[in-house]
């Protein structure tokens, strides 16, 4: 079965090609048609996908997105409807986004900046230690990631506290919340506040100046979702005041960050470039397959996201 690779990614194929050949051998991997029509094309595996791409394949049946989102896929005009969008499901990228958000989680507990700065200039002092169990965390969107986020954190002894859209089931180490009024309650509470959600025309912006009010002053922000789901004007004047201590960023409005952008120079903000986690070669190529036979089986993928949710 014959699968376009369409990304903005130069060097995808590179690093997924020989795990897709060793896989899933029966997909054949075939690169963007830029012009004409290519009717043999039954799947896509795509990374933000430019306005009309999918237009070129008038037989096409699902889209795969190579990482965690897919709004570029939803929001993507040239996809018809009736045209799956799948997710790849990778336990260990799940492992890797917990591994990160615990770094940022512990590095505000102990107080590993101050530290840093100590070190540079030459003093040495300790600074005075605090349990896990008194930084409560609060993770915005509760699906996988967030599950695994969570489950990872309280193992560290931290209190977990998780928000969604709609109620969810949840182990009793976790506290949950629901809706506008459940934000709220759940962000008082709140010292590190961890974005995990979906991007959707709801989630756009709902990270701004009233949420760092409503936080534990000297809080701290790992914003790991997508870049619009904070309104970067509203970060700064937080820190600079001190109702936030700090803020870890992977996810930007605008990406790469521009060397002018004022997060660059900022002493209590550490900037990655968009690289919390990636989905493994080998977990795209499994997925690639399933697709696949799925497909030819004249069965639903595993794994289709809810296209009017945007998850």
């Amino acid at each position: 079965m014959r699968c376009a690779l369409v990304s903005t990614r130069t060097d995808l194929r590179k690093l997924l090609g020989s795990e897709i050949a060793r896989i899933a051998p029966s997909v054949e991997v075939v690169d963007h048609c830029a012009t004409g029509l290519d009717a043999d094309v039954r799947m896509a595996l795509a990374w933000h996908p430019p306005a009309d791409a999918f237009e070129r394949y008038p037989e096409l049946q699902a889209v795969c997105s190579t990482g965690a989102g897919v709004d570029s896929f939803v929001a993507c005009p040239s996809l018809k409807p009736g045209i799956d969008v799948v997710r790849v499901v990778d336990p260990e990228q799940a492992r890797m986004m917990a591994g990160f958000v615990a770094w940022h989680v512990i590095s505000h507990q102990r107080g590993f900046a101050a530290y840093q700065a100590q070190q540079r200039a030459q003093v040495w002092r300790t600074i005075p230690q605090r349990s896990a169990q008194s930084v409560p965390v609060g993770i915005l969107g509760f699906g996988a990631m967030g599950q695994c986020v969570a489950q990872h954190l309280g193992a560290l002894g931290f209190p977990v506290m998780a928000w969604s859209r709609t109620a969810k089931q949840a182990p009793p180490s976790v506290r949950t919340f629901h809706g506008s009024d459940g934000l709220v309650t759940m962000l008082v509470e709140t010292e590190v506040l961890v974005n995990l959600l979906p991007l959707t025309a709801e989630t756009v912006g709902i990270i701004d100046g009233r949420v760092f009010a409503c936080m534990r002053r000297g809080g701290y922000l790992i914003h790991v979702g997508r870049g619009e789901h904070m309104v970067e004007d509203d970060l700064l004047p937080a820190l600079d005041s001190g109702q936030l201590a700090g803020a870890a960023l992977d996810v930007f409005n605008m990406e790469p960050l521009p060397p002018s952008h004022p997060f660059w120079r900022h002493p209590n903000i550490v900037v990655t470039p968009h690289d919390a986690c990636d989905a493994s070669p080998g977990a795209v190529a499994s997925t690639l397959l399933a697709i696949a036979n799925a497909l030819q089986s004249g069965k639903r993928p595993p794994h289709v996201v809810d296209r009017e949710r945007g998850y």
